[in-house]
This record gives C-alpha cells, structure tokens and sequence, in this order.
C-alpha cells in the first residue's frame, strides 16, 4: 500500500506484474492495479518470468535473507533488479549479487528512497557546495517502537539481525551521504532487554560511532524501542538538521548558515521519494547510466554493519 500506488506518478515505470507466495493478495492486488492472471507469479513460479516480455524490473521487497535468492532469479531471468535495504545479510551475500547481476549484463540498485527526497536532496547540497564549511559532525538517530514479536523483523535468520538492519541503517547511510567519505573506524554499543519477547534473537538499542578519514565523526542510534528520525550535520560555518528525516513524508528542515537558526524549504518535488525512485532505474536502462544507489551502495553499508556488530560483541574499536 506504500509503494504500489507510487506507479501512478511514475512516468517511466509501471506496475507489470505481483509475485506473493499468497493467492489471495494476488488476486485482490492484481484486481486493484489492472494486473492479469497470466502475469501473477508465486515464489515457486516466479523463474516464468523469463518469458514474460513485459516485465523489466524486479523490485524485490522480501525478508532480508531471501535478498539474494530472488535478486540472482531475476537477474538469471535477463531482468534488471531493485532491491530494498539492507541489501542482504551479509557482505558475501551482496558480492554474490553484484556478480550475478553483473554477469547477466543488468542493473542492481537498491532502494534508498531517501536519496530521492527533497530535502534529503538539499541537506546533500549545502555540503557539497561548501554552505556549512568541511564537514565535522554528523548526528543521526532513527528507531520505532517495534510491535509483533512474532514478525519477521525479529526473527535473526530472516532478518539477519534488529534494529540496525532495518532501521539503523538509515542513520549508517545518512551519515556516508551528508559527509561523502566511507568510515575508517567504528565504536559501539549495544543495549537489549533479553527478557523481553520482543528481542529474543536480535538486538534493540545498538549506538555506533564512525569515524571519517577527514577527521569528521558521526555519532548514531538504532533502535526498536524509541521513536526518533532524524539527522543534523555540522561544520565551522553552520548546521543543517531535518526531523524527521528519512520518514515516508513530513520532512521538516532547519538550518544556521551565517543567521540565526532558520526552517528551510527546498523546492517542491515533481514526484514523490518512490515514484521518484522508480523513475529512475528506468531512466538509466533507458539511457544506459548507473543508479546513484547501485549494489555498491547497499554492500558498503553492510561492510560497516558487520564491523558495528564486531565492534559491539567485542568491546573495541573495528578500522576498516
């Protein structure tokens, strides 16, 4: 319901085709966007699509650990493929995909909406022209309270860990962005109450620190347990911060550039994050260009995850 009715911005992209190991949200979702049966697929028909001509895209939105299955089917299948974050489970997961992309000559790029949100957008900017100097600091919280226990976000062999993976990594990604550099070093910590039902096998609280070869840090929280999302990056000639930041909607920024501390509102958007996203796999098939979030994107931040996750079982700081 997020994302499907997104299509309808898009002047790119359309929705071709539903696969879901459930028939009865094939048949009411296939109904609802004009999708035929002929082109409604199950996990265990989804190779068929090799023959279908009309579809160009996979979009796999999946738990976590079956990222890399259907990212290899599709690409086997001569289709190009977007896939949500985390890119997968593992690095060696997210090389595997590369390759088999690469291999079949399509593109691999995964879904950071955010890189298509207005004010995202504009945060990236006034760094890159310089409006808030070199930049020194980066905080960036993101975290929800979680519900179901029995969800699969919960579940470490699907979901290949908490609240880091899910959400966290948007504060991961947020503070690569805003500075333009890959960490060297992390710190971290994690905080999960065991007792509850809720965090049996993955964590709830996991706060990291990044350090950036310019000298510049983050200092970042995940969580399943608070409510926060939001960022602000820092340097000698002021601050940008948006709260929320990296939500569906509602973004709001203010920035201090030389003023006093001021709201901020970058230029309307012809399109919506996702509609804006899907628009633009479709433009670099079109013309042949590389998304600006490929699978190197999605496997540079689980090169740090996986040094975060060290960082915090073993009490000391990781170098990358």
């Amino acid at each position: 319901q997020i994302i499907m009715p997104r299509f309808a911005e898009c002047v790119h992209a359309k929705l071709t085709a539903l696969v879901s190991g459930t028939p009865e949200k094939l048949k009411t979702f296939g109904e609802q966007y004009g999708v035929p049966e002929s082109h409604r697929y199950s996990y265990e028909t989804f190779d068929r699509i090799i023959d279908n001509p009309d579809v160009d895209i996979v979009y796999v939105i999946t738990p976590n650990s079956l990222h890399r299955t259907f990212t290899e089917r599709a690409a086997k299948a001569g289709k190009h493929v977007m896939c949500e974050k985390p890119m997968a489970n593992t690095v060696a997961d997210c090389e595997a995909m590369i390759a088999a992309c690469q291999k079949a000559g399509r593109k691999l790029m995964i879904g950071y909406r955010s890189r298509f949100q207005a004010h995202n957008i504009e945060a990236i900017k006034l760094v890159r022209d310089g409006a808030l100097g070199p930049v020194r600091t980066v905080v960036s919280d993101h975290g929800f309270t979680i519900g179901d226990p029995k969800q699969w976000r919960l579940n470490k062999a699907l979901a290949g860990g908490g609240s880091l993976m899910d959400i966290g990594i948007y504060s991961l990604n947020s503070a690569r962005y805003l500075t333009g550099e890959e960490p060297v070093a992390v710190n971290a910590m994690e905080s999960t109450d065991r007792s509850d039902p809720r965090f049996r096998e993955v964590e709830d609280i996991i706060n990291f620190q990044l350090l950036f070869p310019s000298g510049a840090t983050a200092n970042c929280v995940s969580a399943y347990s608070v409510n926060c999302n939001r960022y602000r990056v820092s340097g000698p000639k002021g601050w940008v911060e948006i709260d929320p930041a990296t939500s569906y909607q509602g973004q709001a920024m203010r920035a201090q550039l030389g003023g006093p501390p001021a709201s901020r509102e970058p230029a309307p958007q012809a399109k919506n994050q996702f509609s804006a996203q899907l628009d633009h796999l479709s433009e670099c098939i079109l013309t042949g260009r590389e998304p600006i979030v490929g699978g190197d994107e999605g496997l540079k931040d689980l090169r740090v995850i996986e040094a975060i996750y060290r960082a915090a079982r073993e009490g000391r700081t990781v170098k990358l």
